[in-house]
């Protein structure tokens, strides 16, 4: 059954190659297949994560208040606007361009604009720009992600435009800049750091971003109040948990492409490995977030559980094509713990005011993944990405390069994100005024109502 559902699509990947011209019977070999399949494959994985998009944005809205529901609708579509056409413009060079010195692309003004020579081609890797347009729309995805990050701990307070400013810089440098260091052939990746599909790359370097994005832009107002000697907390419940939840299930679906599109081919065998520690990971980290929140507050609290569906799945992104189900099952299970307590300890210990949990989940989580490779991995596609649980010696030293990343990831971060945060509130200003931010972003910064002929109440 397996087989002729494997020639069948073959046939039909033949078929469309015919009709469209693009191919003649005589052209058709195993090459030209095998590149069709990673063709479709790649443009496939980047419609799903391109589809997170409406994941996060689901995320966001249900975990805030609904008086701030087309704002951050107008926010998740903007910041992948403004950042694909910054990505294509200088991203994609500083990430993908010849390197200087492994620390950023663009030497000799090469794929800028994706305009390349004959021999800035050639430098890449390819022989025509049908290569280049596939490997960019797979990656511009990516770049949008680190930046939507940013948008959840942000919520409820920031200038629509002053949004729009940092999503362009998040994908032009920031973003770019790091990732060049990894998947650009950079100075990480001499040394042997693996980081899949990103925990680190993409996810920890939004989650720090938002970090320092909180911090500069300061809490909601009413968000946590002085009484004596003692800071009080106060909830703001998001308006709509079917609505956060139907987020996760999108985000979850669309990190198949995330994880199982970064093999980069749709003829890799391993695919399948990959899907299946993504959905191990997830779904330990949905249980032991459930089941810490029961502990910690007595019910099981179900944003917590879906937070901690995300988390494993953050978690798992870095190690997922070079550890075992088992071990997937132990990463998302510490996710699922670590980002129920991270979310408590920024919020009740260090009063950083997080709405949907974006620091906890991806840049704690981020990191955690990323460091697990050097605990968990066991050579099964990579023999040399070991773990200390497989080979104690060679594990220590990737242990060593998985902490030298993280940091990197975060110093790099933390310093631009402060830099651009307080730049763009020393100049145009960051935070809505506090009149504003009680009516609601909707109405002062859009002119609209997200539920028109619904009494909207605030939290505040």
């Amino acid at each position: 059954m397996k087989g002729k559902f494997r020639i069948s699509a073959i046939l039909v990947v033949i078929a469309l190659l015919l009709s469209t011209g693009v191919l003649s019977a005589q052209d058709l070999t195993a090459e030209t297949v095998a590149a069709a399949v990673d063709m479709i494959w790649l443009t496939l994985a980047a419609a799903l994560v391109f589809f997170m998009q409406a994941g996060f944005a689901m995320v966001e809205i249900g975990l805030t208040q609904a008086k701030n529901s087309g704002n951050i609708i107008m926010k998740n579509l903007m910041d992948f606007s403004v950042g694909a056409i910054a990505y294509w413009a200088i991203g994609w060079a500083f990430m993908y361009g010849n390197s200087i010195g492994g620390w950023i692309g663009g030497a000799g003004g090469e794929a800028f604009f994706l305009n390349y020579s004959p021999a800035g081609l050639e430098a890449y890797g390819v022989s025509a720009m049908t290569d280049i347009y596939r490997d960019w729309i797979f990656q511009v995805v990516f770049a949008a992600t680190a930046a939507t990050i940013v948008s959840g701990a942000m919520a409820e307070r920031t200038k629509f435009t002053a949004y729009l400013v940092y999503s362009v810089f998040i994908s032009a440098l920031i973003y770019p800049i790091a990732g060049h260091w990894h998947w650009g052939g950079g100075w990480l990746a001499q040394l042997g750091f693996h980081d899949f599909a990103g925990s680190t790359l993409v996810h920890s370097l939004g989650g720090w971003a938002a970090l320092a994005g909180a911090v500069v832009l300061g809490p909601r107002s009413g968000k946590y109040t002085k009484v004596g000697n003692k800071v009080v907390t106060k909830a703001i419940p998001g308006h709509s948990l079917p609505l956060a939840a139907l987020g996760v299930f999108i985000l979850w679906f669309g990190w198949f492409g995330f994880n199982a599109g970064s093999t980069l081919s749709g003829n890799d065998a391993t695919i399948g490995h990959v899907a299946v520690t993504t959905t191990l990971a997830a779904s330990a980290g949905a249980i032991a977030a459930m089941i810490t929140s029961w502990v910690w507050f007595g019910k099981p609290d179900p944003s917590m559980s879906l937070n901690g569906a995300l988390a494993g799945l953050v978690g798992i992104t870095a190690g997922t094509w070079v550890v075992g189900p088992g071990a997937s099952i132990i990463i998302g299970l510490v996710a699922g713990i670590l980002v129920v307590l991270s979310v408590e300890f920024f919020d009740k210990v260090l009063h950083i005011d997080d709405p949907v949990g974006a620091i906890s989940v991806h840049g704690i989580n981020g990191a955690w993944g990323t460091l697990a490779i050097g605990l968990f991995a066991n050579g099964v596609n990579d023999p040399g990405v070991v773990g200390i649980f497989f080979d104690f010696s060679a594990g220590l030293q990737q242990l060593g390069v998985q902490a030298l990343g993280v940091l990197a990831y975060l110093i790099w971060t933390l310093v631009t994100g402060f830099i651009l945060f307080f730049t763009v509130k020393k100049t145009m200003g960051l935070r809505v005024d506090e009149k504003d931010e009680r009516t609601g972003l909707d109405i002062t910064e859009h002119a609209t109502d997200s539920y028109a002929g619904f009494q909207i109440f605030s939290n505040l």
